[in-house]
């Protein structure tokens, strides 16, 4: 953004040496990159009045100009193409030096006498992008009387800086020249001159021009219009001219400047149609429908998408909304009648416009980055004041404002003691407060904090930090003292439930099995599938699924490991076990589903179900876990003879077993598979942070091995609680390692065996000593359990 320091001193009154205001707004965040120097070297410019001209007698394309420049006529040859007499130009005199460096002298141009030059704007040093197209291809014509023999240099501000900004997205209330006087303010502690709105001399009603506005989309907040009648078309005043040179904008005509300068005064973007080229009198703010053409100022068509928004009379489109403005109703000399548009659109809409159509402008830059809907009418309003100073036009009476949404004012605490925290130095609640009343943020102190409201032009200020940010800036960074680091030292770890989950995987690895990973998202045929039983209110659907495969999110891992195995089988794969830690999901009240941590294992090929059980045990073990009961349980997907559940002091860890027959058949795996799911948060609750190792006994172990027949229902759980009851301390391990059921067994029996070793911690156990325990123990297992001991 351009800032010339003339216009900004409109704002604010200050005498601040141009590179020290400079540093100081680089300082409090408005980056300056550069000063530009207008005045380039150029001198004696001055104004003068063309009174006469002739025919140059040896060139038919030069002519001969009479020129008064106050104290004197000058002969001045020259081949502009747009002099004519009564025109005050610049003139170079004998000695003058023009932008680029060049001296003019007097001299003859074919013969005749040239006492200097009449100067062009590109001569003077302004950039051809932002001369007048009327004096593009020849000399500068000042559009008003001034006095001869002026310096055009101060003329035409040139003697003024001006500076260069780069302004951050965040902060869209910077592109413009009310915004930088803000910052002036706050950053040197000066005052804004305030400026009321006023138009005093309206006329006439608006609903005799126009018939209303309508929004139908969304992405326009608000559409504010008035109405100027009897508008004269000509060239702007002097001052106006060069305050839109230095910013950068070529001046156009009146009306179409005053639209510009005001956009560069509040930061609201502004558009003015020929009202008489209207087809309807009625605004129809709309998005366009894929196809539609139009054709904007530049002369170009552009095809829209429905993602733009139009302007349009209702019948034909006016303008590409904050992008530009349609060719059918631009300005032209002939107009008189004219509606001023000051609206608020969606920035995403305006920069994904502005970026496929490749139309980028002033207008587009502010709109992309947001706007304060206030401004709208603001900014509207000023035009017409304008307008009425300058006498133009006259201002119709009344307007016409359509909103979309309910402009709200914005309030946010700020508590001194986490803004001193978070910048690093100790300020009072009533310091605090200058701070920002220098931004034009109202404060009431409530205490040790106060309540800041934020003003409708500053979108970035949404919360605390926002605001600490401001006092931190306007403060000064460099005023900050830098501080060392300062805290305490911690040792950082992971939450216990992924060290224990690092821990079993470990372990898993180590006992043969792999890692499977499967989505979250299943079938809802997959329960189905594993014939696994679960209420169809706990399966939660998912609104935009991938596909049917992938439409509810899974309460168990069981279909997901079986159809893993069932995978590896079909490819040919020998010897697979894997086990996955993943979550499940069970809806709840609120909006969240909870989710469950389990630990799913399965297999084929590499055992059976005692190998299963043994790697449940040995893994749970590692985490420090002992003492697991396991109890028949019948599981639809399970085999009903070999399924079990697994507990722990009472609490069920989860089930374990062969894999139903059905199932294997439904997932054309044909072989024996087993498989088990644990509830995952459980097992890390019960798991021991810290071990206590034991020295290695010293004292020998007495084995002793039992084989009973019993009914085919006992559990061998049961076994163990007898055999432990009676073995106490000295009862080391118990084992079940073979279970027979068939030739020699009767009908619905089964033959347990399994053994007991016994040891002491402090002595070596005597053979009558362990006899005797053993035999309590066969006493108890024939009488409780009816089970008969094998010779």
């Amino acid at each position: 953004m351009l800032l010339p320091i003339k216009w900004l001193k409109d704002y604010i009154d200050f005498d601040i040496d141009v590179k020290h205001l400079a540093d100081g707004l680089s300082n409090s965040g408005s980056h300056v990159e550069s000063i530009i120097e207008n005045e380039n070297g150029v001198k004696n410019i001055i104004t003068g009045k063309i009174e006469k001209i002739e025919k140059h007698p040896q060139a038919d394309k030069l002519v001969i100009c009479d020129v008064n420049v106050g104290d004197k006529n000058l002969q001045i040859v020259t081949g502009a193409p747009n002099v004519f007499e009564g025109a005050i130009v610049p003139v170079a005199v004998d000695g003058a030096v023009i932008a680029n460096g060049t001296e003019i002298k007097k001299g003859e141009l074919r013969g005749v006498e040239s006492n200097g030059m009449l100067c062009s704007l590109e001569e003077l040093g302004f950039s051809s992008s932002v001369v007048p197209k009327e004096s593009k291809d020849g000399i500068y014509i000042f559009p008003e009387e001034v006095k001869l023999g002026e310096d055009v240099v101060k003329l035409l501000n040139m003697d003024s800086e001006v500076l260069e900004l780069e302004i951050t997205p965040n902060r869209p209330d910077c592109l413009s020249i009310v915004g930088m006087a803000v910052e002036t303010a706050a950053t040197f502690d000066l005052k804004r001159k305030a400026h009321e709105i006023k138009v005093n001399n309206e006329s006439d009603d608006i609903k005799n021009y126009l018939e209303g506005i309508e929004i139908e989309t969304d992405n326009c907040k608000r559409y504010y219009g008035r109405v100027l009648k009897n508008l004269e078309i000509k060239p702007s005043p002097l001052w106006l001219q060069t305050y839109l040179m230095q910013a950068g904008i070529r001046p156009i005509s009146n009306i179409v400047d005053l639209t510009n300068f005001v956009m560069l005064e509040l930061g609201q973007p502004l558009h003015a149609f020929d009202l008489d080229e209207l087809k309807n009198k009625k605004i129809l703010v709309r998005q366009a429908r894929d196809g539609e053409v139009t054709k904007t100022l530049d002369d170009e068509e552009r095809k829209l998408t429905s993602g733009d928004i139009v302007i349009t009379d209702s019948e034909e489109i006016l303008a590409v909304a904050g992008v530009m403005g349609g060719l059918d109703s631009e300005i032209t000399s002939k107009t008189t009648t004219v509606l001023l548009e000051g609206a608020n659109f969606n920035k995403e809409n305006i920069r994904k416009t502005s970026r496929r159509l490749g139309l980028r402008s002033e207008s587009s830059a502010r709109f992309e980055k947001g706007i304060s809907e206030t401004l709208a009418k603001e900014a509207v309003d000023r035009v017409c004041e304008l307008v009425e100073e300058l006498k133009i036009a006259e201002v119709v009476g009344g307007n016409f404002d359509a909103q979309n949404s309910v402009i709200e004012d914005k309030s946010v605490k700020l508590r001194k003691e986490k803004c001193n925290k978070l910048i690093g130095i100790e300020l009072s609640i009533e310091e605090i407060a200058a701070i920002l009343n220098r931004l034009e943020i109202e404060t009431e102190i409530k205490g040790d904090y106060l309540i800041a409201k934020i003003p409708s032009a500053r979108l970035d200020l949404n919360i605390e930090e926002d605001l600490i940010e401001e006092v931190a800036r306007i403060y000064g960074y460099q005023n900050i003292k830098p501080q060392k680091l300062a805290g305490t030292l911690t040792v950082g770890d992971k939450p216990k439930f992924r060290n224990v989950e690092s821990k079993l995987k470990n372990i898993l690895f180590g006992l043969g099995f792999s890692e499977f990973m499967t989505y979250s998202f299943i079938s809802p045929d997959a329960y189905k599938k594993s014939n696994y039983e679960e209420d169809e209110d706990k399966i939660i659907k998912i609104l935009n699924p991938l596909g049917e495969d992938y439409s509810v999110m899974r309460t168990t891992l069981v279909p997901s490991m079986i159809e893993s195995l069932a995978k590896n089988y079909a490819r040919g794969n020998e010897n697979v076990g894997g086990f996955e830690i993943g979550n499940t999901f069970v809806p709840t009240d609120g909006e969240l589903p909870t989710e469950n941590l389990k630990l799913c294992m399965g297999f084929y090929d590499i055992g059976d179900f005692y190998y299963l059980k043994e790697s449940i045990e040995k893994s749970l073990w590692y985490l420090g876990i002992e003492k697991l009961e396991t109890l028949r349980v019948k599981k639809s997907f399970l085999h009903p003879g070999r399924s079990a559940e697994i507990f722990l002091d009472g609490t069920s860890l989860g089930v374990m077993g062969e894999v139903h027959p059905e199932v294997l058949k439904n997932y054309g795996l044909k072989k024996r598979a087993y498989i088990a799911e644990l509830d995952f948060e459980k097992i890390v609750d019960s798991t021991i942070d810290n071990y206590l190792y034991k020295e290695m006994p010293k004292f020998p172990t007495m084995k002793r091995d039992f084989a009973f027949v019993m009914d085919r229902d006992i559990d061998s759980v049961e076994l163990e609680n007898i055999s432990r009851k009676h073995g106490k301390d000295l009862l080391e391990s118990f084992k079940v390692f073979d279970i027979y059921e068939g030739e020699n067994i009767e009908e619905g029996k089964k033959s347990v065996a399994f053994s007991l070793i016994f040891r002491a911690p402090d002595r070596t156990l005597e053979d009558a000593e362990v006899t005797e325990i053993s035999d309590k123990i066969v006493a108890d297992i024939e009488k409780d359990l009816d089970a008969k001991l094998r010779s």
